[in-house]
């Protein structure tokens, strides 16, 4: 299956390999995205706590305006999914098997004719360029 837009990965249960093409072109999209959003919420499905946490500390070193709070004391067993809010900063986790692997970006408007869209799943590792 061909990735040439954002919306080719709403297919992908787990986030597919990606060309550094790829990444820079997808890349350039959800950063449209995402900047012209009122806030995000990030959801990060992982192997394990560690790829979680790592995965959206990428995401914040990359979008230095979007913060989350408490990362150090986030913690679960297994399989997780961490979500986060940028509105309110908050970050949680838990252990869920049976998920696939990758990020889930939804670019939230406070206007409600605004359409709320979700983007991924991406790899783990493409907030790290």
């Amino acid at each position: 299956m061909e990735i040439n837009n954002l919306v080719d990965l709403n297919r992908h249960r787990s986030a597919p390999q990606l060309s550094k093409g790829q990444i820079k072109k997808l890349f350039e999209e959800l950063e449209t995205y995402i900047l012209n959003s009122d806030w995000i919420t990030i959801g990060i499905m992982a192997t394990n706590d560690y790829e979680a946490i790592e995965a959206l500390k990428a995401f914040s070193r990359k979008f230095t305006s979007i913060k989350f709070k408490n990362l150090d004391f986030l913690h679960a067993e297994g399989h997780v999914f961490l979500k986060g809010n940028q509105k309110t900063g908050n970050v949680f986790i838990r252990s869920e098997n049976g998920l696939g692997e990758g990020v889930l970006l939804t670019c939230q408007y406070e206007d409600d004719s605004e359409k709320s869209l979700t983007y991924g799943p991406l790899p783990l590792n493409f907030f790290n360029n």
